[in-house]
């Protein structure tokens, strides 16, 4: 399984999901009661999410195509909606707290 590194070398999310497919990127979290912090779905490409369905808050974090963030959305609760940036490719979903580790311009890196 896949894990995803801040580029100082700190595991960030210790088992990660890859929703790449257009199945998996559409279900993404839906369905779950909840995500425990070690893991994180990365789905890509992506460009928004929402929260419609959603039994339970996440950190959002939108990247670009080197993996940089480009904007943090903390403790996203059900219902509510997030806007990508320009140049979004990817959206990485956590449990609330996770991202505290990162901020805007943070490298991640994924490791497979």
């Amino acid at each position: 399984m896949s894990r995803i590194l801040i580029n100082d070398g700190t595991v960030l999310i210790e088992q990660v999901l890859l929703a790449e497919s257009t199945a998996d990127r559409m279900r993404g979290l839906l369905g779950r009661t909840e995500l425990k912090p070690e893991y994180g779905m990365l789905i890509r490409p992506c460009r928004s999410i929402h929260m419609w369905f959603m039994r339970f808050p996440i950190d959002v974090a939108f990247l670009d195509r080197e993996m940089r963030v480009l904007k943090i959305c903390r403790n996203l609760k059900p219902w509510q909606l997030a806007f990508a940036p320009q140049n979004t490719f990817c959206v990485l979903e956590t449990a609330v707290d996770v991202l505290s580790a990162i901020q805007k311009g943070s490298v991640l890196i994924l490791e497979q």
